[in-house]
C-alpha cells in the first residue's frame, strides 16, 4: 500500500483495532479518534498509535492532513454528521470502510471466514488457535503440505480478545487467514472466501436489512462469493439459498449426525466435555475443550470442519482443542467455586441469549441462574423484545438494565421495560450504575451471568471485586 499514514474513525472498535494493529505492525504511521478510552485504545496507543477523544478536526496532526499520504479508515458505526468525517470528505482523501480494508488484507491469502448471526466470534478464534497449533495443508507455509503440524501457521482478524493470543489480531506464517465475516451493514461482502462457515442466519440487523428475507438473501450472495474449488460448511438447518456449483458443500451440527458432528458427549465436570468429532472421512476421539459448555462444542466442531477442509495434523489438533483459553466476553469466568459461579458473556441476540443460558443451565445442574442482561440498540429491542423475554425467562431470576443505545437516537415507546413486562421469572429493572450494590444485597447468589454487547463489561471486574471480597468476609 502506498499510503503511510492511516487514520482510523472509530478505531477502538473491536475490528477496527485489529486493521490498526495489522498496519503498525506494517511500519505505518497510525491514528485515530474513538468516542471513549477502553483497554483496546490504551493498548494501541502502547503500541504506538495517536489517539484522541474529541470529535474535532483541529486534534488531527499535521502528519495525517495530507491526502496524497494518509487514508482514511471508518466504522459504520460512525455517525453522518460526526466533524472529522465530514473533513476528511471535504478535503479530498481516500476514504475506505473496515470492510474494504479488510478486502484488500485477504488478497492473495487463503481466506477461512465465519459467518453467521452468532457464534462467529468462537469460531473465527478456535480457527486461528487450531490454525496455529495445528495447521498442515492448504494454505501452510510448506507447499508440499509437510505433515507436521508445525506451530505458527495463519494469521487472523478476530472480532474479540483471544485469551490464547492476548489480542484481535493474529500474524503467523502462511497464507491461511481466519477472519470474523460480519453481516453488520453487509460487511461481508467484502470478501472472497476460499471455505468459509455460516454458523446462523437469524433475523438481526433489521434496521440495515428491513426483513430477515433480506438478510438471508445477503448470507446467500456471501455464498457465491466463495470461490471456485472452495468449500462452504453451513449448520445443519440454517436456511440459506446455496446456489454456487463450483463449491464443496458440508454440513455440521452438535450431535446430529450429518458430515461433522459431535457424538460420546460427557459432563465431565465444571461445564466441561469430553466427546468425539465425526468428520466425512476420520473420527478424532476423546476430543475435550478449554472452554466450557455445550454450545462451544458446537462451534468446536464447525472450526474442525473448516481446518479439515484446508488440511491439519490430528495429534496436534487434539491437544489444540484442549489448550483452548476462548475469547474474552464469551462463557468468561470471574469467579468459579462451589459456592459461587459469576460468568460474562456477550449474547446481545435472541437465539444466542436462550443458547448461552441452556448451556450455563446444563453445566451447572440443578443450580439458580441469575441473569443480568442489557439490551444492545433500539431497533434491537424494538424488533425481539417478545423473544428477549421469552429467552430470559428459561433464568431463575432477572436483572434488567436499561438499553445500551450504541449509535442510535431512542426511539418513543422503546425501553427495557418492553421486555420485562413478558418475563415469567422474578425480574427487576435497574439502573447500571447501582448493579453491583443490588448484587452485594442478594444473599442467595449461585451461579450469576452478565450479558450483553454494551458497556456491562465495564461492571464486570467491580462485580466480581465486590462478590469476592463478600466471600472472604464470610
Amino acid at each position: 500500500m502506498s499510503y503511510e499514514h492511516i487514520y482510523f474513525l472509530g478505531i477502538g472498535g473491536i475490528g477496527m483495532s485489529a486493521i490498526a494493529r495489522y498496519f503498525l505492525h506494517e511500519g505505518k504511521q497510525v491514528a485515530g479518534y474513538d468516542r471513549t478510552p477502553s483497554p483496546l485504545t490504551a493498548a494501541l496507543e502502547v503500541e504506538g498509535a495517536q489517539v484522541h477523544y474529541e470529535d474535532d478536526p483541529s486534534l488531527i496532526s499535521a502528519a495525517f492532513r495530507d491526502p496524497a499520504t494518509t487514508l482514511v479508515v471508518y466504522t459504520p458505526a460512525i455517525p453522518a454528521e460526526h466533524a472529522e468525517w465530514a473533513w476528511f470528505r471535504e478535503h479530498g482523501f481516500q476514504i475506505e470502510k473496515r470492510s474494504e480494508m479488510l478486502g484488500h488484507i485477504s488478497e492473495g491469502k487463503y481466506v477461512m471466514a465465519v459467518a453467521g448471526t452468532h457464534g462467529k466470534t468462537t469460531t473465527t478464534t478456535l480457527t486461528a488457535w487450531l490454525n496455529h497449533e495445528a495447521g498442515c495443508g492448504t494454505g501452510c507455509e510448506e507447499t508440499d503440505g509437510c505433515g507436521q503440524g508445525t506451530s505458527g501457521c495463519g494469521s487472523a482478524f478476530l472480532g474479540g480478545i483471544s485469551k490464547n493470543f492476548d489480542s484481535n489480531l493474529v500474524l503467523g506464517r502462511g497464507k491461511r487467514l481466519a477472519v470474523e465475516a460480519d453481516e453488520f451493514d453487509r460487511s461481508f461482502l467484502r470478501l472472497h472466501p476460499d471455505a468459509a462457515v455460516i454458523t446462523s442466519a437469524d433475523a438481526d440487523h433489521l434496521d440495515i436489512y428491513g426483513t430477515h428475507e433480506a438478510v438471508k438473501e445477503a448470507f446467500a450472495q456471501f455464498v457465491r462469493q466463495i470461490r471456485p474449488g472452495g468449500a462452504l460448511v453451513i449448520k445443519q438447518g440454517v436456511d440459506v439459498t446455496i446456489d454456487n456449483p463450483a463449491i464443496r458443500v458440508y454440513r455440521y451440527a452438535y450431535d446430529t449426525p450429518c458430515d461433522f458432528y459431535a457424538r460420546n458427549v460427557t459432563l465431565i465436570g465444571g461445564g466441561h466435555y469430553r466427546f468425539d468429532i465425526v468428520c466425512p472421512d476420520r473420527v478424532i476421539a476423546d476430543c475435550t475443550l478449554g472452554v466450557p459448555g455445550w454450545v462451544n462444542i458446537e462451534n468446536a466442531v464447525a472450526a474442525v470442519a473448516l481446518v479439515w477442509v484446508a488440511g491439519f495434523d490430528e495429534e496436534r489438533l487434539r491437544g489444540a482443542l484442549a489448550s483452548f483459553s476462548g475469547v474474552r466476553r464469551r462463557f468468561d469466568f470471574y469467579i468459579n467455586r462451589p459456592e459461587l459461579v459469576y460468568m460474562d458473556d456477550y449474547a446481545h441476540h435472541p437465539r444466542e441469549l436462550a443458547a448461552a443460558i441452556t448451556s450455563v443451565k446444563r453445566m451447572f445442574p440443578g443450580r439458580q441462574l441469575t441473569a443480568v442482561f442489557q439490551p444492545h440498540l433500539y431497533t434491537r429491542t424494538r424488533d425481539f423484545y417478545p423473544e428477549f423475554a421469552q429467552a430470559l425467562s428459561h433464568a431463575d431470576r432477572v436483572i434488567l438494565l436499561p438499553i445500551y443505545p450504541a449509535r442510535e437516537l431512542p426511539i418513543e415507546g422503546v425501553t427495557s421495560e418492553l421486555i420485562v413486562d413478558r418475563i415469567t421469572v422474578p425480574c427487576e429493572l435497574i439502573p447500571k450504575e447501582k448493579l453491583v450494590d443490588e448484587l452485594l444485597a442478594c444473599k442467595d447468589l449461585d451461579v450469576l451471568v452478565t450479558f450483553g454487547a454494551g458497556d456491562i463489561d465495564r461492571y464486570c471486574q467491580p462485580i466480581a471485586d465486590a462478590l469476592n471480597q463478600r466471600l472472604l468476609e464470610k
